[in-house]
């Protein structure tokens, strides 16, 4: 009973934070559209400083990064710092721990990247500028096809939440991959072997038993800095970062219940009035903070410590700067070939790609169908995978940028189409296809 309340306290934390990133994404295209549209533009590129003396931390090649670049390449680091962690987590202990496990979803996210480059090169030719959206539609949000998911609440069986969320996984994995071998500029050696002395020395230290997540992020922030000025993109590092962070607890969980029931046994009396701790009950009930703190791995804390901050804060923050698609007003056609790429891809190709490698994996007996999951419900599941917001728009600014606004405006418009209609169709399936009810056993 205690896991499926987690799972019902998470599903509401889905749903709150999709929710709000829908409304900030609505809000800026509301605002790029409005008499606010200058102050908005003046807002992305606000330049920002963080000086130690000369040197400004916050800088790319010398130059200032502006709100926009900070977003981008400095929060959603953190943002790919906890994927990071999520991917660890789940290859280690979770849906990727396995062949049995991952088989399905690995294959089934191939689908759901390969199908919708294809389509994606139909409609925009690769060799062109507009063909440089290829990877736009490859990824799906987990957070915000979870959120969708979530809004069908019991009735979703557990097999078909397990199955999205390792497909997704993969997905950002692959999405990972692509923005490190394709959207890396000319690349500073020099910068990237300081990077990876520093990736050693906290690996060392892991070993060695550290974990304090204090020193993990402090170092984190330096190597982050390296690879911003390396010509690799920033946000690999907090991929990196992650794996470098210790998923073994120093105190096994055991040994730290028997620690606790012998410092209860052996706590000191004391007056029920009093409001006020002796030292020897303080030095005991230290004992059992310092045992809390080594028996959570820093990978799991920190996990936990990010969510609230990546989901409330970041993203939203993400989707405001981002998703700000002028209709009106701006530089060239507002819906064309990239638009149509992009929203067929995330939109069809995503559905093709899951549904048909799922059914060639089962069909093939390379692994069997999950408990509960149905040809019909993996459709609606295939069509959530279309929810490609967060990583879709940030590919969308590593292959435009400011370089080409039209076509960034229109990958920007394919993204919101394609994830709002995949979105609102796998919802209107599911609920269709799923039992009124479902009891968990």
């Amino acid at each position: 009973m205690t896991i499926f309340r987690s799972m019902r306290h998470a599903t509401s934390l889905n749903v709150l934070a999709s929710l709000l990133l829908f409304l900030t994404a609505i809000a800026a295209a509301v605002i790029a559209n409005s008499s606010l549209a200058p102050a908005y533009q003046q807002f992305l590129s606000h330049e920002l400083h963080l000086r130690i003396g000369t040197f400004n931390l916050l800088s790319h090649g010398g130059e200032p990064l502006t709100m926009l670049e900070f977003i981008n390449d400095g929060l959603m680091t953190i943002f790919f710092l906890m994927v990071g962690l999520e991917i660890k987590r789940e290859v280690l202990v979770g849906e990727l721990s396995s062949f049995r496990k991952a088989a399905l979803p690995f294959i089934a996210a191939c689908g759901g990247m390969v199908l919708p480059v294809l389509i994606y090169a139909l409609v925009c030719n690769p060799s062109t500028e507009a063909g440089q959206g290829l990877a736009i539609p490859m990824a799906t949000d987990i957070a915000f096809s979870l959120g969708v998911l979530s809004l069908l609440g019991k009735r979703v069986p557990i097999s078909l939440k397990i199955f999205l969320t390792a497909f997704a996984v993969v997905d950002d994995i692959g999405g990972i991959l692509v923005i490190a071998l394709f959207y890396s500029s000319h690349v500073s050696y020099g910068y990237l072997i300081a990077a990876a002395v520093l990736f050693i020395f906290l690996y060392s230290i892991g070993k060695w038993g550290a974990n304090s997540k204090v020193v993990y992020l402090t170092v984190g922030v330096v190597i982050w800095y390296l690879f911003l000025q390396s010509g690799i993109h920033s946000t690999i590092a907090g991929v990196i970062l992650a794996f470098v962070i210790p998923a073994k607890p120093q105190l096994n969980v055991g040994k730290y219940v028997e620690r606790i029931r012998k410092t209860i046994n052996q706590f000191p009396e004391m007056n029920e009035e009093s409001i006020v701790l002796t030292n020897e009950q303080i030095a005991q009930l230290k004992k059992v903070e310092a045992a809390s703190d080594r028996v959570i791995s820093p990978l799991q804390s920190l996990e936990d410590n990010l969510h609230n901050f990546v989901n409330y804060i970041i993203l939203p923050l993400f989707a405001f700067v981002n998703a700000g698609v002028v209709f009106s007003g701006g530089e060239g056609e507002v819906v064309g070939a990239v638009t149509v790429a992009v929203g067929l891809g995330l939109l069809i190709g995503k559905f093709i790609g899951i549904f048909s490698f799922t059914w060639l994996a089962v069909k093939f007996k390379i692994t069997p169908m999950p408990v509960g999951m149905t040809w019909r419900n993996l459709s609606g599941i295939a069509l959530l995978g279309g929810i490609g917001f967060t990583v879709s728009l940030f590919i969308a600014n590593l292959s435009f940028g400011s370089s080409n606004p039209e076509l960034l405006n229109q990958a920007k418009l394919g993204v919101l189409t394609g994830t709002l209609l995949a979105g609102i169709l796998g919802y209107v399936v599911l609920s269709l296809v799923l039992p009124k009810k479902h009891h968990i056993d």
